[in-house]
């Protein structure tokens, strides 16, 4: 058995540990691992006094009753609580309400005590945002965790919680699990809603969750966060929980779908990956990558920009004043001035590309039941990687002084050397449909996880965690060592 948020809601169910304990051990944990800078808000004063204030009665029978549960700063709002967006516009900013997904999370029983960093407003695939410096991976400090929850993924791989919130809105759950060894479900769109103040996040491609060290939690917060009476614009897919009685049919693909080098390691991944499936009697076939990644992308970055210009629009009636370019980073002016000369008809377009792709894979999984790529191309990135230029730095200064087009190929290049890292991602956001990251191989020389990225058809979620319930039976999920089994 592994010790993950239901080991610990049993110890406390059998009054092994007290909610109050828990909550000192995570705080132990995490005094020990200050130097991972994971977190915006650390209160555990703040959480006790609230545990304090319920009703045991009322609570002692929830699924998770008195687990500690880490907020991410981006998406999962507590009154009361830090809510930066990695920005010094919001530096000093509480959230004043409680949104549907810490709602649901504090129904199940858990106790929000903090709330980790993300890179600002959660547009990077690491975490690094200026006005707290970059995070650091657990298993290589020289590296990061990933992004954009990558304050969770270093809270989770470095033991001092076995479960964190999450969001994925372009791989921001499953890029930090393969840097850190961690399971990172990306649920089908609709399974998850998150309101009131963002039902729509990203216009469908960004969705709440979290990282976790077992197949069991996973699936236990999918129950967790399934949508009650709240207001949706989505369809909930069906979820019923499927039994494989039959050979599965699993597509196979490591090339990138935006043409860039893969590494060894990363294809050796894979295979080994589909060895293991095809040994307990699945079959495998290796295809061609299913869409036009560099299309695609192109597409998600319009996306970005229009909500950008949209978010910024609202801050300045917020503000009273126009927003500058010193009120935010680099990389986030540049794609605000991109979203400010799109059109309403060029943003309209985007979801056409997204349509067409997401019909092209439904199509796909008509003839397979999963389809298995890389989650990354490679292991987490050196904090001292430039992932940019200083070319590219020189033309982000000059953002605003650009045209459309120019502007367009500038959010490409800005992105390119971190897209080439984590290019597999992005589809699932876009189609809507789920995919998770299971953490089955190492690299034989650094010693650091790449995952491997499993995709199923809209509301195939379950499909996904049986599947991991495979690898994760057969011991082939390597999580961190301070989660060793007993």
């Amino acid at each position: 058995m592994i010790k993950d948020a239901t080991y610990i809601a049993n110890l406390i169910k059998n009054k092994e540990m007290s909610p109050i304990e828990a909550l000192e051990e995570m705080q132990r944990n995490a005094n020990e691992n200050q130097d991972l800078n994971a977190f915006v808000e650390l209160d555990i004063e703040k959480a006790k006094k609230e545990l304090k204030n319920k009703k045991k009665s009322d609570i002692e029978h929830l699924p998770f009753y008195g687990v500690p549960f880490p907020l991410k700063d981006v998406g999962q709002s507590k009154k009361g609580f830090a809510q930066t967006f990695g920005s010094k516009l919001f530096e000093k900013n509480k959230a004043n309400q409680t949104n549907d997904y810490t709602r649901k999370i504090e129904e199940a029983g858990f106790i929000p005590f903090g709330v980790t960093t993300s890179p600002e407003f959660a547009f990077k695939n690491v975490t690094d945002a200026q006005i707290y410096g970059p995070t650091l991976n657990p298993l290589d400090k020289e590296r990061f965790s990933g992004g954009s929850s990558g304050g969770a993924a270093s809270v989770v791989a470095s033991g001092i919680s076995p479960i964190a919130g999450a969001s994925d809105g372009g791989g921001s759950i499953r890029i930090p699990a393969s840097f850190t060894g961690l399971i990172g479900l990306k649920p089908s769109r609709g399974m998850i809603i998150t309101g009131p103040d963002d039902y729509r996040s990203w216009q469908g491609a960004s969705v709440n969750f979290a990282l976790s060290i077992s197949i069991r939690d996973t699936q236990k917060m999918l129950n967790v966060l399934k949508p009650d009476n709240q207001y949706s614009p989505y369809n909930r897919p069906n979820a019923m929980l499927p039994v494989v009685n039959r050979p599965l049919k699993i597509a196979v693909c490591f090339t990138s779908p935006v043409g860039n080098p893969v590494s060894d390691e990363a294809i050796e991944a894979v295979m080994e990956a589909a060895k293991f499936i095809e040994k307990l009697g699945h079959r495998v076939e290796m295809i061609d990558y299913p869409v036009n990644g560099d299309e695609l992308i192109r597409s998600y970055y319009k996306m970005n920009g229009g909500e950008t210009a949209a978010m910024f629009e609202e801050m300045e009636e917020a503000f009273n004043r126009e927003m500058t370019i010193d009120d935010m980073e680099l990389m986030t002016w540049t794609i605000y001035q991109y979203g400010k000369r799109l059109s309403a008809s060029e943003y309209s377009k985007t979801f056409s590309s997204w349509d067409q792709a997401g019909v092209t894979m439904e199509k796909l999984f008509e003839t397979y039941d999963l389809f298995l790529s890389p989650t990354a191309t490679t292991i987490a990135p050196k904090i001292t990687d430039d992932l940019q230029s200083d070319e590219i730095r020189e033309k982000m200064l000059q953002a605003e002084h650009l045209n459309k087009a120019e502007l367009e190929e500038l959010v490409y290049d800005m992105f390119e050397k971190s897209l080439w890292i984590t290019p597999y991602t992005q589809l699932a956001n876009l189609t809507g449909q789920p995919a998770i990251s299971l953490p089955t191989y190492v690299t034989k020389n650094e010693g650091l996880p790449i995952g491997v990225q499993l995709m199923a058809n809209r509301g195939n979620d379950r499909l996904l965690l049986e599947v991991g319930q495979w690898f994760e039976d057969l011991k082939k999920l390597m999580i961190p060592s301070i989660y060793k089994r007993y």
